[in-house]
């Protein structure tokens, strides 16, 4: 925590939560700025309080409190907020008129704006002839009439509630549907807990005012809270079920909060933007609001992300900024991805990661206008985003090409979709989500394998292959920063990178072929997708079967064991010996078969001696490129379907025998002594074939059959 410095004043009443104390503290540095300029205020976030700095100031705390209180109980001007178009507002029959009455009739010059505000409100009504407050249509035209003639100190309310254009009315939900949310209208209880503040006839402040300002500024313990609404702003003093030790609770306020975090509030303002890529003309832009999304917290379920009015990422700016300044960033406030707007809250997290804000902000405080008690919305903390550089979230760009992640998270919203997708769907946000804050190479892998599961999950619906297309290919930057020096990393980039003559790895885990143009497309009636239920040993068995019958009808010269990359002998002894974490690698597996795999691996294992019999199997899993050192010209290895066969059967002995002949008939330089084939005592057959088809690293792979080929062969169970 920095040292408070002199002509600052510390503001602990005012904290980025709950949404009321951030907007109080907007409110309390707009007000200084437009009704006291000559203090030269500035405001700034230094962890969870506001900090004001002023030369008005002396650095005596309690001078500078005085100071402060001073201005808003004897010098504060409210500014002019209503709302005829709104039932509920004081304008129609039936309303609570306690607040506005007391405000028309009052005689201090501190409500002249005020009064010409309800006095404008009153005679459109009357004009038009409303009973009630209007509906549809008649709201929009309502709206455009008076926006049109009202009085200049009104603008700024309207210009903060309500946006103008295109066919109807937009409601920016910081302030819900145009100032009111339900049936509670902010403008009606602004005006009545102005009047519990301060005297309409002389202006003073009350008795009540002087009590609880020290606690709306300074945090202090206020006497007496007015039993009031407060709305959304504010979910831990709304009330209700379970809100105190007994069954349910009153909503208590302290009416400086409400007075000033709407004040605050009037900081914000509505745009139309027109954008030639957006696929909504006139969408609304509000500052640093976008779509609700569930990623990032897990509070939040699909119902709750379906039913939320929006989100809203608010600025924490740790350098002391003015109300000009502030009021500037908010007009600009718009996070782009490129040249973009972002669309939601994953997508800010990523403009966060870009830098594509504002420097000079530290962090975000993260809100969800969520449904709860009923129909009632609450601004909800969600998460609190530090700004800062992480290249790494670049990488998330992969996942957009063909219009993959957009396409995805629609399909997920559906109603029909399964609820295995939506998790699916939800856990990789989280994950993408969690890659925007933190470049680590576990945060990578997360993405991976979240990704991989759902792949996997795609694949074996119908409704999700027509709707949503294979996950594209990502590049290898994915594999390089996700190498966390790991052996079951480099085991299962390894394996990702096999391929052959049309024989990738991605086909024989999920149902998918290559199309003309280069991409990847569903194909669900795909003999090659192989992977499944049963394990790492389990589906390695079934995907060398499948390679092996696959290159066996492609033709005798297809190697369907090219490698990319290689493991080390010690990564291939560990899977051996089952001391690898098998459920990871299998989950990473299917993952890094959407990458394109490098040739070289950033982490290099240990070096290890691997079992004689071993050796002497490898071989037929080995590219042509490095059987060459070992054949005569023109021979060839291919792996027989009796060697995997009796190695799926458990008869390792003979696979190992049947080898030993087919490398003598070849020309393979094999020991004159012995010349039987080594002992396979200890080994068992399912594992030694998932083994034989990691790769190696090509000089491991050469030492490995190099001890195949020695004068006399050294036996390693």
């Amino acid at each position: 925590m920095n040292a408070i410095q002199d002509h600052e004043l510390v503001l602990d009443g005012c904290a980025p939560m709950p949404l009321a104390g951030y907007l109080k503290a907007l409110g309390v540095l707009r007000l200084l700025g437009e009704q006291k300029p000559e203090w030269v205020v500035r405001g700034a976030w230094r962890g969870d309080r506001f900090v004001l700095k002023s030369e008005a100031f002396t650095g005596d705390a309690r001078e500078d409190r005085q100071r402060l209180t001073a201005f808003f109980l004897d010098e504060y001007r409210p500014t002019p907020i209503v709302a005829p178009w709104n039932g509920g507002s004081g304008f129609f029959p039936g309303d609570n008129r306690k607040g506005m009455d007391a405000l028309a009739d009052s005689k201090s010059g501190r409500f002249a704006d005020y009064r010409q505000a309800i006095r404008f409100g009153c005679e459109v009504v009357d004009r038009l002839g409303f009973i009630e407050s209007p509906k549809a249509e008649a709201k929009a035209e309502f709206l455009t009439l008076v926006r049109g003639c009202a009085p200049e100190a009104l603008l700024t309310w309207m210009d903060a509630a309500i946006l103008l254009a295109g066919d109807e009315p937009r409601y920016p939900p910081l302030l819900g549907t145009g100032g009111n949310d339900g049936r509670l209208d902010f403008t009606n209880n602004f005006m009545q807990r102005l009047t519990e503040l301060l005297d309409p006839t002389t202006g003073n402040a009350t008795p009540g005012a002087h009590a609880w300002l020290p606690a709306a500024l300074f945090g202090e313990t206020a006497p007496g809270m007015k039993g009031a609404a407060i709305g959304q702003f504010d979910p831990g003093g709304a009330g209700g079920p379970n809100a105190s030790t007994s069954f349910e609770a009153e909503s208590l306020i302290n009416p400086w909060d409400f007075v000033l975090m709407l004040e605050g509030a009037l900081f914000f303002a509505a745009a139309a933007t027109r954008r030639l890529e957006a696929a909504e003309p006139g969408m609304l832009a509000y500052p640093f609001t976008v779509r609700p999304a569930g990623a990032g917290n897990g509070g939040i379920g699909p119902s709750d992300e379906a039913q939320a009015r929006a989100e809203i990422w608010l600025p924490l700016w740790p350098g002391f900024a003015s109300a000009g300044e502030i009021k500037a960033l908010l007009a600009e406030g718009r996070a782009t991805l490129g040249r973009r707007p972002v669309r939601d809250g994953l997508g800010f997290s990523r403009a966060v990661a870009a830098l594509g804000v504002d420097r000079g902000i530290a962090a975000f405080q993260r809100y969800g206008f969520l449904m709860r008690s009923g129909k009632a919305y609450l601004a909800t903390p969600l998460t609190r985003v530090a700004v800062r550089r992480n290249p790494d979230a670049d990488l998330i760009e992969d996942l957009e090409a063909g219009h993959f992640l957009d396409r995805l998270r629609q399909f997920a919203r559906k109603d029909e979709t399964s609820s295995r997708i939506r998790s699916r769907v939800r856990l990789l946000e989280d994950a993408l989500f969690e890659l925007t804050q933190r470049a680590e190479p576990s945060t990578l892998q997360n993405v991976l394998v979240h990704m991989g599961a759902l792949s996997l999950a795609l694949g074996k619906s119908r409704k999700a292959r027509e709707e949503v297309p294979p996950v594209p290919t990502l590049s290898e930057a994915w594999v390089v920063k996700a190498d966390d020096g790991s052996p079951e990393f480099r085991c299962a980039t390894a394996l990702a990178g096999l391929y052959g003559a049309g024989l990738p790895m991605r086909p024989f885990v999920v149902p998918v072929q290559q199309e003309k143009h280069g991409g990847w497309g569903w194909h669900p009636e795909s003999r090659l997708a192989v992977w499944g239920e049963g394990g790492l040993i389990a589906n390695l068995g079934r995907v060398v079967t499948r390679r092996q019958l696959e290159a066996l009808r492609q033709g005798a010269d297809v190697k369907p064991f090219q490698f990319n990359a290689g493991a080390a002998s010690g990564d291939v002894a560990a899977v051996l010996s089952g001391q690898l974490d098998e459920d990871r690698l299998a989950a990473l597996v299917a993952g890094l078969v959407h990458t394109r795999i490098p040739e070289r691996l950033v982490s290099v294992g240990e070096t290890t001696v691997l079992p004689a019999a071993y050796c002497a199997l490898k071989p037929f899993f080995a590219p042509d490129a490095l059987l060459s050192r070992f054949l005569p010209p023109e021979r060839t290895l291919s792996l027989p379907g009796e060697i995997v066969a009796r190695l799926q059967a458990g008869r390792v002995q003979e696979a190992v025998g049947i080898a030993w002949r087919r490398l003598r008939a070849a020309g393979f330089p094999l020991p004159r002594y012995p010349k039987t084939p080594p002992s396979a005592q200890g080994l068992e057959g399912l594992r030694l074939l998932a083994a034989l088809a990691i790769p190696l690293e090509p000089a491991e792979l050469t030492r490995c059959m190099g001890a195949v080929a020695r004068e006399i062969l050294v036996e390693t169970a």
